[in-house]
């Protein structure tokens, strides 16, 4: 059922499902009645964070044989990149009501791609609770409301003595605008501390010929080259004891039928942080990285056909997708001083997909004309 109008493009109300899972219910409400607080979530939190860690002895064998997996996500999918959080049934989980920060990355500024939604939102919101003051980016037109919402997150997750959080609309495809991203944080801040790399988009594809050249070019811009762009121009702004943290994901490791060209951008990504993470060891800056498996973001959401939201996260050990905020806390560590011997690493927070070998497969059996 459709309730609850939360804004409007082009003129036209947007409607929202009538029950989140998180405390999104008021999407963009006043800052006075945004809280991050919620009777509801705790319960849902804990039941995650639980399941699956009784029957991990016979994981292997469960994550690779699913005959008629059940439907984990109800049916849903939204036309283009990059996926919008707003619209997605249930809204992805971006925080942890029992968590406890301890002043990790007090006095630290971070600029984060991709902040608005999903694993973004999570990072930004973690980062805040621990002491930073955050910048983010979003594409504009698209992620507005996303966008929106995150700063109110932000806002009220933060310590008194962290600056005011700001949302840059950026295409961080291209080097000017990358360059101009980050001389508005420094104008802002006056430096920066941590660098998370984290935009991307992603498509299927069934056959070669559904790889255009013009896709191509988009995927790798977004999921790469920005990599290559933000670092560039950030690192000139960082001191030593710095954090640079990439986002590839479980794919850039397996690789994927069905995935091609967003795998392959994970995987460069993968040899990107092992290679500036060499380079930069004399400037003292750590680089890292996160390689997600499934997790229920509005990159799945935007990018997968029915069957497979139905099932995502049913190959793992752990038997289910992930949440943003199971992800966001290997940031924390990752910028923080407790990874100070860490440079050139991932953390895979994928349900055991890849340490123990439980590749995810897809149903690619439309790619037999083009193979």
């Amino acid at each position: 059922m459709m309730a609850y109008l939360v804004g409007s493009v082009s003129g036209r109300p947007i409607p929202i499902t009538k029950n989140p899972c998180l405390w999104s219910q008021r999407l963009l409400s006043s800052r006075a009645s945004t809280s991050i607080r919620n009777n509801n979530i705790a319960p849902v939190v804990q039941s995650i964070c639980g399941h699956g860690s009784s029957s991990i002895h016979t994981f292997k064998a469960k994550a690779m044989i699913r005959e008629e997996p059940e439907r984990r996500f109800p049916p849903q999918h939204q036309h283009g990149q990059p996926g919008k959080e707003y619209l997605m049934d249930p809204r992805p989980i971006f925080s942890n009501p029992d968590y406890k920060p301890t002043n990790k990355l007090k006095g630290k500024v971070a600029l984060v791609t991709g902040g608005d939604s999903g694993i973004g939102r999570s990072v930004c919101y973690f980062f805040a609770k621990e002491g930073a003051t955050v910048a983010f980016t979003y594409v504009k037109g698209v992620e507005d409301i996303d966008a929106k919402y995150t700063l109110e997150i932000i806002n009220d997750a933060k310590m008194s003595d962290a600056g005011d959080p700001i949302a840059i609309p950026t295409d961080v495809r291209y080097d000017k605008r990358c360059k101009k991203v980050v001389d508005e944080v420094v104008a802002k801040y006056g430096r920066i501390d941590v660098l998370v790399n984290n935009a991307a988009v992603q498509y299927n594809a069934y056959t070669l010929d559904d790889i255009t050249e013009e896709r191509l070019e988009r995927i790798f811009r977004t999921n790469i080259f920005s990599h290559f762009f933000m670092t560039r121009h950030a690192v000139k702004h960082m001191k030593p004891g710095s954090s640079i943290i990439n986002t590839t994901s479980v794919l850039g490791f397996s690789g994927s039928p069905k995935f091609i060209d967003y795998a392959s951008t994970k995987g460069a990504i993968v040899n990107f942080t092992k290679s500036l993470a060499i380079f930069l060891i004399d400037k003292k800056i750590r680089v890292n990285g996160v390689a997600p498996g499934p997790i229920w973001t509005p990159l799945e959401a935007a990018a997968l056909d029915d069957e497979d939201i139905a099932s995502l996260g049913s190959q793992a050990p752990m038997n289910r997708a992930g949440q943003p905020f199971e992800v966001g806390l290997t940031y924390v560590f990752l910028a923080s001083n407790d990874a100070s011997y860490y440079t050139g690493t991932f953390l895979h927070p994928d349900g055991g997909l890849l340490d123990n070998n439980a590749i995810p497969r897809v149903n690619n059996n439309q790619n037999t004309e083009n193979p």
